[in-house]
């Protein structure tokens, strides 16, 4: 089956520096995908590369098989786009956005009115059709950019940080609503996030950082390439502290800050033998199962948010 979009040896560069290094990614049709990494991590420029608006200094990228630099037309005509800025006009109703951007499809008369309607129906914004953008919740809003993207039926959705700014709730709909065009249109939607919950919720999970992906796979098989428990240490003296654990217990811990994260297969017989042995030096011990934050760790060696870390052991 042909992947709905496809990338191998992808590179670009901003000057000296590589934003996208030797990128491969593979998203199968249907598929609800997210690409998780921090700000700067290359998302960005990917989707600004599928989206046909940057060239890629190196690589290949497709989308349902078509190149985006031999093909650019053909690629447009396949994909919805949603960056993180708004591009909706606030002082319009909901449905003049959408035949506003209908028009720029070629989209007019009976099929212009159709199609609208189709989406509104389909996104769940029929009863707001007649209401300005600038009285809707940020979560209506966002639907609204979505709907936009769905005026000429793209195969391909891009959503670039699509929950930024939104509550809970918020996410939990739109997350809805993606079900809901993969189940009724057959969409793939291809999304960037820095939010675990987020991701926790697609299909499959790609982490990069620094321009290369590091890790891919469902959010379960991720969180089971990590045997055991994860146990979390904070320490005003947490160099020292790590070097006196692993002379102690023979455990390796990763340092990120002042925190220790240490993976062991009894989680919690480990961590009472360390408020044990260093109560007085311990500020916090917590013991969980991983989770893709913790895949994320372990593959990068610093947290999502940025924070330095060291990857030995």
């Amino acid at each position: 089956m042909q992947p709905a979009v496809e990338t191998k040896n992808l590179v670009h560069r901003y000057g000296e520096r590589s934003a996208l290094n030797k990128l491969d990614l593979t998203v199968a049709p249907g598929q609800i995908f997210a690409l998780l990494g921090p700000n700067g991590g290359g998302k960005t420029t990917l989707f600004r590369i599928l989206a046909t608006l940057l060239r890629p200094t190196d690589g290949q990228a497709r989308v349902m098989g078509f190149d985006v630099r031999e093909s650019p037309h053909d690629v447009r005509r396949r994909i919805g786009v949603m960056f993180q800025s708004p591009s909706v006009d606030k002082k319009l109703t909901v449905a003049e956005n959408l035949r506003h951007h209908g028009h720029l499809y070629g989209l007019s008369g009976r099929t212009l009115s159709d199609r609208t309607g189709e989406v509104l129906a389909t996104i769940g914004l029929v009863d707001r059709a007649g209401e300005r953008v600038e009285k809707l919740s940020g979560g209506l809003m966002r639907r609204v950019e979505i709907a936009k993207s769905l005026m000429h039926r793209p195969q391909v959705l891009l959503l670039d940080e699509p929950s930024v700014g939104l509550d809970p709730h918020a996410r939990l709909a739109l997350r809805d609503q993606l079900e809901e065009l993969r189940q009724s249109w057959g969409v793939t939607c291809l999304l960037t996030t820095h939010l675990m919950d987020e991701a926790e919720t697609c299909d499959m999970v790609g982490i990069i950082d620094e321009g290369v992906l590091v890790a891919c796979g469902t959010p379960s098989d991720l969180r089971s390439s990590i045997e055991g428990d994860v146990v979390t240490v904070t320490s005003n003296k947490a160099p020292a502290l790590r070097e006196d654990i692993r002379s102690r217990f023979g455990a390796d811990a990763q340092l990120l800050g002042d925190t220790l994260r240490i993976e062991h297969k009894r989680g919690h017989e480990l961590a009472t033998q360390l408020a044990d042995a260093f109560g007085d030096a311990l500020l916090t011990v917590t013991v969980g199962r991983p989770t893709l934050n913790d895949v994320f760790v372990k593959r990068t060696g610093h947290r999502l948010d940025g924070a330095a870390g060291d990857s030995d052991g």
